[in-house]
């Protein structure tokens, strides 16, 4: 059967050779594909400027969709998504400046966060004869409103999760 080389931004695969190959790597449908996929990587402020000078899609407006989809070079985003859009960019303004000021912006990485947790314990258990009250619960900082996190990731509720009668484990 031989070779065969799967593309990740078309998710479909193909017999190898340097024929095939190129003529998938030049070809519109995986152009298309490769530009949505790094799209979604893109920064809000260019995702914004780009959207305010695109004329609103008329079809898109009326029936809520559009025959183009993403290749539509009108704008899909309505004045509620642009402004939510312009208040993230903002946001990230801010955050750039403070940390450029230096100010105390709230650390958001995952070693920080455990290197605060060992100092707790570690103080926790120098402390052990006085109880200590536990912190309160916050979410980190950057993550969605709490009605829109799964129900996974909220916070439990306050005494803890009720315990069923005549549980059994294992």
């Amino acid at each position: 059967m031989g070779k065969r080389y799967f593309c990740d931004y078309c998710d479909r695969s193909f017999q190898d050779n340097l024929h095939n190959r190129k003529k998938h790597l030049n070809g519109v449908q995986h152009l298309r594909a490769k530009r949505a996929w790094y799209d979604l990587f893109r920064d809000a402020a260019a995702i914004l400027q780009e959207e305010q000078t695109k004329k609103p899609c008329r079809k898109f407006l009326q029936t809520g969709q559009c025959d183009f989809g993403s290749n539509c070079r009108f704008s899909h985003m309505t004045e509620q998504d642009l402004e939510k859009l312009s208040a993230q960019v903002q946001g990230e303004q801010r955050s750039k400046e403070l940390q450029q000021d230096g100010a105390d912006v709230p650390p958001g990485t995952i070693e920080d966060w455990l290197e605060k947790r060992a100092k707790r314990l570690s103080a926790a258990q120098s402390n052990s004869a006085v109880p200590e009250k536990p912190a309160p619960f916050q979410y980190p900082p950057g993550w969605p409103p709490v009605q829109e996190l799964p129900p996974s990731l909220q916070a439990p509720p306050p005494g803890g999760w009720p315990v069923p009668p005549n549980l059994q484990w294992g």
